[in-house]
């Protein structure tokens, strides 16, 4: 049975894998290398939102009753990570690796923040509120697409 920190906490490292992969391709201007990984980061990254958005986040405030709290300040991280995703996929087709790199280095700030507070905040909570469901919540995110 596999809690939602276990589960999550293991895919922001699956992610940060493939952005170090971007970040080292950009570094050494291997541009077919950077379309791959930034693909797969993008990707990766919207997987990981989209399951946190529409499993875990409505399970949350279907049990708590709470929809401003720290769902709604997740969900506002998102959306700003999903804007430098979408500068970011801007820079790659235009070849522009110094532009790139300066977003890289905002979206590593940005993704060590916010995977610190899930970690060490959000997840914990949701696992001790959900109980039993936190592992239907896994299992759901899991085969999202």
């Amino acid at each position: 049975m596999e809690s939602i920190l276990e589960y999550l906490t293991g895919d922001h490292r699956r992610i940060d894998t493939v952005y170090a992969q971007l970040e080292d391709a950009v570094v050494e201007k291997e541009e077919e290398n950077i379309k791959k990984y930034y693909a797969d980061f993008s990707a990766s990254m919207e997987k990981h939102l989209k399951g946190e958005e529409e499993i875990m986040f409505p399970a949350v405030v279907q049990t708590t009753g709470n929809s401003m709290g720290p769902t709604q300040v997740m969900r506002l991280e998102h959306g700003q990570m999903r804007e430098l995703i979408s500068a970011m996929g801007r820079a790659v087709e235009a070849n522009d690796n110094k532009k790139l790199q300066g977003l890289l280095e905002t979206m590593m700030i940005l993704i060590q923040q916010h995977n610190m507070k899930e970690e060490q905040i959000l997840y914990p909570m949701i696992d001790r509120t959900m109980g039993a469901e936190a592992s239907e919540l896994v299992g759901a995110m899991k085969n999202i697409s």
